[in-house]
């Protein structure tokens, strides 16, 4: 367990590229610590925000932004030529994957290339992004090394996996155990005295490879569990059993069993993504991962099954998918939260479009949508009422946000496709339900 090292904290200067769901947050913990921090990023206009105290990003509000900048302790940039001023670069940029679900590293390389322009001697290099065992070593390390130093000798390098989990109350950044793994010794006990300056306990391991490995273990675990729910429950349906019942009787073993549910498929950055960066690396070495890739598999067929759904309970009450008005409730990955990188409900509404349904949607924490790298919705929620939710074919719920009054809305709905089990309580109205 290592404490907050004030005394370094006074002196230390921490940069930070990637100033979205997994920069920010450690940045604000940095600044809790003592540290001052500047914040790189490439949208000036997100730039412009963060300076004034506005945050981009629902779990760090704006008085906190705004205290961060006041104290003088936060300051954001869209000038790389400020890495050299700083003592510790972290790296905190996208890792998607390529239309053939291959690594797409192209973010890392070029944030590596430009810190590589800058780097000077002892300054400190850490990547969080989510990525396969090997990255530090094979890809960064021979980038960084073109600015003439020597990683481990004259700068140092380490790997420290995000485990950011938004929404969570019961966790926050600085209170999630950090892995770190370093490129040699004097990395990983530099990366420890910087990390020791925002994080409440870290856990040193022997090497980057070893805590590129734990991440993706991590998310493997919820990607192959949530895998075979979501494969029981298409069985289950077919045998006319409830599996969010089964899933609660099984729960009530108090060992051996870990309850994880079903939905309309995976979101986030990094449990959709993950098994296909192991696999790809896997192919490397000649092996075989068949049950890892079968997960990936199922998972990314959800979406498609939950249309499946609507368009059956739809062709039930004698009603067509083609020119059915359908409201989605819920845009984000999960509840309660503004994130919507890599949400089933995005590929969910696109499906929805091609099989010629008019769709809106209803998010009470993303007013509108905003243009990704593989979308862009151009939508903005619509206001529920009772008189909106009567125009609608068919309310699918995507997102299960606490904000959502489920009584009401299926009172209100001629017909709910609910994909996450929310409407578990209400008691009347129990035939417009449709689990999907």
């Amino acid at each position: 367990m290592a404490k907050r090292k004030k005394n370094v904290a006074k002196k230390a200067w921490v940069g930070i590229v990637g100033m979205g769901y997994v920069g920010l947050p450690l940045a604000r913990e940095f600044c809790a610590g003592g540290a001052k921090v500047l914040g790189f990023d490439v949208l000036s206009d997100r730039v412009n925000k963060l300076n004034q105290g506005i945050s981009p990003i629902k779990h760090v509000p704006h008085k906190q932004m705004k205290d961060m900048v006041k104290t003088g302790r936060f300051r954001a940039t869209d000038h790389m030529a400020e890495l050299s001023k700083v003592d510790a670069i972290l790296i905190c940029v996208p890792t998607p994957l390529t239309p053939n679900r291959e690594p797409d590293m192209q973010y890392v390389e070029q944030t590596c290339r430009t810190i590589a322009r800058y780097l000077r001697k002892w300054q400190m290099v850490v990547l969080k992004s989510t990525t396969y065992p090997g990255t530090t070593r094979d890809l960064m390390l021979p980038i960084l090394e073109t600015s003439g130093l020597k990683a481990g000798r004259d700068f140092y390098l380490a790997f420290s996996p995000e485990r950011e989990d938004p929404g969570n109350k019961h966790f926050q950044t600085c209170t999630i155990p950090k892995v770190v793994g370093g490129y040699n010794k004097a990395s990983l006990e530099k990366a420890l005295e910087i990390y020791g300056i925002a994080i409440k306990q870290l856990i040193p391991v022997s090497s980057c490879e070893v805590a590129e490995s734990a991440k993706i273990l991590e998310n493997m675990y919820r990607c192959v569990n949530i895998a075979m729910v979501n494969e029981l429950k298409m069985l289950f349906e077919r045998m006319g059993i409830d599996v969010w019942e089964v899933i609660q009787a099984a729960s009530t073993k108090p060992f051996g069993f870990q309850a994880f549910y079903p939905g309309p498929g995976l979101g986030g950055h990094c449990i959709p993504i993950d098994p296909f960066y192991l696999t790809w690396k896997a192919r490397q070495y000649h092996m075989p991962t068949r049950f890892i890739e079968l997960a990936g598999e199922i998972n990314i067929q959800m979406p498609r099954v939950v249309v499946q759904s609507t368009l059956k309970a739809l062709s039930d009450r004698k009603k067509s998918l083609h020119g059915a008005k359908v409201l989605v409730l819920g845009l984000a990955y999960k509840k309660d939260i503004d994130d919507i990188r890599e949400s089933p409900s995005i590929e969910i509404i696109e499906l929805l479009k091609e099989n010629g349904a008019k769709v809106d949607y209803n998010d009470p924490y993303i007013p509108s949508t905003h243009k990704q790298r593989e979308h862009d919705l151009k939508m903005k929620s619509k206001p529920l009422s009772a008189q909106m939710l009567k125009k609608y074919d068919v309310v699918l719920i995507s997102t299960d946000h606490s904000d959502y009054d489920y009584k009401w809305i299926v009172k209100n709905a001629k017909l709910v496709v609910d994909t996450r089990n929310a409407t578990a309580k209400v008691k009347t109205g129990r035939n417009k339900i449709v689990k999907a």
